[in-house]
């Protein structure tokens, strides 16, 4: 199976130009860190405590998460329960950080993730999947972009769902702070794979970088 695999850090528009471009090339969009948000958002209901590994590693044993692809857009379930719209908060986007270093997190996800890549032709996007997680994808792209324009990006997209409760100054500190926690990690921090293709959106709109990696995918398919 044809397999892209594109890593960057956070705000770099990953999932919308992941999204718009599997759409064009018949794939299936995988948001891993959708999965580990619906890991941290179960967490935080049931009132672990994320920061000691082994509490999270004995909470692991008690989610059952399940993806359903519904038109080919991911739909992420506790169970029988959908929780799609409710992960994506800063609250659960703070404990997916938190929890994303413990290597029982990791692991819980890892096999997931490559089934699906064994039964789809998949655009899947995180912070290790050119590394870790696919390795031997044919095609790897590094998604990228300029601290300030990631805050700015991701301060819109929090004004839309919550409307003056983020400054953008706060907004870049905390991508900034994301950064630093993500490629500083302990286990499958975040860093470019040797053969990946750099793609800077810092000056693009989603439209053009999608444009772009529907191009390296159609390169690397020799079509």
């Amino acid at each position: 199976m044809f397999a892209i695999a594109l890593d960057g850090p956070a705000g770099a528009g990953k999932s919308t130009v992941a999204k718009m471009a599997a759409t064009r090339l018949g794939m299936h969009y995988v948001d891993t860190g959708a999965m580990y948000r619906t890991l941290a958002y179960d967490m935080l209901r049931r009132h672990v405590d994320i920061g000691r590994e082994d509490e999270v590693a004995r909470a692991l044993e008690q989610i059952r998460i399940r993806i359903v692809y519904d038109e080919n857009v991911q739909r992420m379930f506790l169970g029988e329960e959908e929780v799609t719209d409710r992960i994506r908060t800063p609250q659960v986007g703070e404990a997916t950080s938190t929890i994303a270093v413990y290597r029982a997190v990791r692991d819980k996800l890892l096999a997931l993730q490559r089934d699906l890549a064994k039964e789809y032709e998949v655009i899947m996007d995180g912070r290790d999947i050119g590394t870790t997680i696919l390795p031997d994808a044919p095609l790897k792209v590094y998604l990228t972009a300029d601290a300030k324009q990631r805050g700015r990006r991701r301060f819109l997209e929090l004004e839309e769902k919550e409307p003056g409760k983020h400054t953008l100054e706060e907004t870049i500190q905390a991508i900034k702070d994301r950064d630093e926690r993500d490629m500083n990690r302990e286990i499958a921090p975040l860093r470019k794979a040797a053969d990946a293709i750099v793609l800077d959106t810092t000056h693009m709109t989603a439209q053009q970088a999608a444009d772009a990696l529907v191009q390296m995918a159609q390169e690397a398919r020799g079509r």
